[in-house]
This record gives C-alpha cells, sequence and structure tokens, in this order.
C-alpha cells in the first residue's frame, strides 16, 4: 500500500473539499497511509502565529485569504509545505489544486525531493464562450497549462476538459481522464430496503407538494436568478422549488424572489449534514442545475444516483454525464426560457420523471460510482511509483 500525501482543502463546504474528503476517506478504508495537507490556520501579516493546530492530526499550512474559489496562503506556507513533505517522505504527492499560488511552485518542491506528483485540476468551464463566466474561467486555464505541463499526471473528468487542456498545451499522455464518482450506496433511490433516519424529518419540512430541487452555491455562475425567473413565470401549482445552498447571492436573490401568492420557493438555507442532504434528494422529483460554467457537478452525480430526474446546462462535463437518455440537457444561452418549457411537462407527466430517474440511476451505476473512480485512481498511483 502506498503513503500519499494529499495537498487540498477541508473548508469551507465546497465541490473541492467533497471530492478531497470522500477520497481520502476511501482510500484510508482500503489500506492506504494518507497524510491530508490543507490551509486550515490563518495568519496575521506579521507571521507570528503558529501553523501547528493540536486537534489537527495532518499538517496545517497557514493563510492570509480563503474561500470557496481560492486561497492565498502566508509567506512561510511554501517552507512548511517542503518541511512536512520531507518529514512525511511520502511515496506520491496529490494535490487537489486549490487556485492557489503555492500551486504553482509544486512541480519544482516535488522535483527537488524527488516524489511524483499528479493534480486533479477541476474548475468549472464551458468549452464554448457564451458568458461571462465562462470566459473568465477560460483565463484560469489559460494561467494554469504551462505548470500542469511540469505534473506527472493530470486528472480531469471528461474528454471536454482533456480537450481544452490540450489545446493550451498539454500533452495528451499527462492527462488521465477519470470521471467523479459517487457512493451508490449511501445515495439510494427512496424505495431501497434500508430507510434513511432523516427521511420522516425532511418529508415533514416539505410536506406535500411535489418537490424541484437545486442545490449547490448561489453564486453568478451557477445562474439560480434564471431557474428562480422561469418558476416565477411558470404555472407550477402543487409543486415547490427547494433552494438548498449558501453564497454571495443568496440575500439578494431571497429578497427579490421571497415566496408570494403561494408560488412555492422554499429557501432551506446551506445543509450540513449528509444524510439531511440524501433524504432531501430522495423526496425530490426533479433536480435542476442551471450552471453557466461546471466541472463535473457532483451534486447531479448525487441526484442522479438517488434516481431524481434531472435537467442540467451542457456546461462543463454535466452535458456528458446525461447522455443515453439519463437526464435533460439544456443550453446555458437562454436557460429561462428553456425551463419556462420544460417544467410544465415535467409537472403534467410525473411518468417521465419516474422514467427519467431510473435512467439516471442506471447511469451512475455504469460509469459514475466511486468503487470505479477509486480503482482507476490507485491504477495511476502504481505506475508512477
Amino acid at each position: 500500500m502506498s503513503h500519499i500525501a494529499w495537498l487540498g482543502k477541508k473548508s469551507p463546504f465546497c465541490g473541492n473539499v467533497s471530492y478531497g474528503l470522500t477520497t481520502t476517506k476511501t482510500l484510508r478504508a482500503r489500506g492506504h497511509q494518507v497524510s491530508f495537507i490543507h490551509f486550515d490556520n490563518p495568519t496575521n501579516l506579521d507571521n507570528s502565529q503558529t501553523s501547528l493546530l493540536a486537534n489537527d492530526p495532518d499538517v496545517s499550512l497557514p493563510y492570509l485569504i480563503k474561500s470557496q474559489v481560492y486561497t492565498i496562503p502566508s509567506l512561510r506556507a511554501q517552507r512548511e509545505l517542503r518541511e512536512s513533505l520531507e518529514r512525511l517522505k511520502p511515496d506520491i504527492v496529490h494535490a487537489s489544486l486549490t487556485l492557489s499560488p503555492l500551486d504553482f511552485r509544486l512541480p519544482d518542491l516535488c522535483q527537488q525531493i524527488k516524489v511524483p506528483l499528479v493534480a486533479t485540476f477541476h474548475p468549472p468551464f464551458d468549452a464554448n464562450i457564451r458568458s461571462l463566466a465562462a470566459s473568465t474561467q477560460q483565463l484560469t486555464y489559460q494561467l494554469y497549462a504551462p505548470s500542469l505541463s511540469r505534473f506527472n499526471k493530470v486528472i480531469v473528468f471528461s474528454e471536454k476538459q482533456a480537450e481544452v487542456l490540450t489545446k493550451l498545451g498539454v500533452k495528451e499522455t499527462q492527462i488521465a481522464i477519470i470521471p467523479n464518482g459517487v457512493d451508490a450506496d449511501l445515495w439510494t433511490p427512496n424505495n431501497q430496503k434500508e430507510s434513511n433516519p432523516k427521511k420522516d424529518e425532511v418529508l415533514k419540512k416539505l410536506g406535500r407538494k411535489r418537490t424541484f430541487l437545486y442545490m449547490g452555491r448561489i453564486a453568478a455562475e451557477k445562474n439560480v436568478e434564471a431557474l428562480l425567473k422561469a418558476w416565477k413565470a411558470t404555472d407550477t401549482s402543487g409543486c415547490q422549488l427547494v433552494i438548498v445552498g449558501d453564497g454571495p447571492l443568496r440575500p439578494t436573490l431571497e429578497n427579490n424572489f421571497l415566496s408570494k401568492n403561494d408560488d412555492g420557493i422554499v429557501w432551506w438555507g446551506y445543509e450540513a449534514d449528509l444524510q439531511t442532504r440524501v433524504a432531501l434528494l430522495q423526496c425530490t422529483e426533479v433536480f435542476i442545475l442551471p450552471s453557466l460554467v461546471e466541472g463535473l457537478s457532483l451534486a447531479l452525480l448525487e441526484a442522479m444516483s438517488t434516481g431524481t430526474a434531472c435537467i442540467a446546462t451542457d456546461a462543463g462535463a454535466d452535458g456528458e454525464v446525461l447522455q443515453s437518455g439519463a437526464g435533460i440537457v439544456i443550453s446555458t444561452e437562454g436557460v429561462s426560457s428553456h425551463l419556462k418549457t420544460l417544467l410544465p411537462v415535467l409537472k403534467e407527466h410525473p411518468f417521465l420523471t419516474s422514467e427519467l430517474g431510473r435512467l439516471a440511476r442506471e447511469r451512475v451505476l455504469k460509469k459514475f460510482t466511486l468503487n470505479e473512480n477509486i480503482n482507476s485512481l490507485e491504477s495511476l498511483y502504481r505506475k508512477l511509483i
């Protein structure tokens, strides 16, 4: 078994955090030794604080600023990272890139200590520049490409993402396509034998209305406003739209789209409890992801795994995931108009949502399980070590 130094994030909650925690937990369960290196010690500009956290069994690096999108390390973070790797002596370093200046120093650092270096690169993207968000993410890819070409391997989630990087100069031989995966034994349909202890509690809160749901960050690139506008403009009597999550746009959108005249918009807020999130999807009929840019959405895979009918834009790899009738794919251009057409159809035809949910679950079991993801990761590690 291997000793893996995993460089990633544990907070604030985002797709990168979920990916890192789930992957390292599964690697440990398979017998690998994993040292988790992450930014978890805010420091003052005078660098007077220590970076050692007494209650943290892994390695905590000091930082100045940390958000869901990017991290600014302190001046001494690079030195402490090097000292930690020299002390740990891992077989391989795996960086789930945190969009931090330290990312660009990793190739030199790992060459100096003679340890193979793997990156998981998962900023959201849209292969076609159709919006300001897509244009901004293209710049992120252009900025990272020269550095990524110096990693031993770069993991991406889809063919489209690999094509974007190869066009920017990363060699095909350096890229490994390993899709995100979910625990299909945890994210199960509502009709499975084992009952979720949180399900009754969630059902009580949701009431008897049929539930359409968005789960994720409430930020500009997620395009939640387009979903809300479509919902307001459509006859959705007997249904409710539940918004689960938090983000910079939540106060504005919640104020602008307060539920009036029983239009059925429910602001759930951020949900930290895993079993409650599972129960929410198990009680949901339709999951909607209106993003302008994406990587490969874990929330989408989780919804599919619970047998929920899914609508998502063709940003990032989400369109690939919903191939073969596993869901409904819409363009990032004109999301509101697409949803105005689709919402009444799904409302009037519950058999259709049931069939879409069944096909979504089958698609996950075929290609997007956590077990297959970790098998591919272990194979990559063996080749590099």
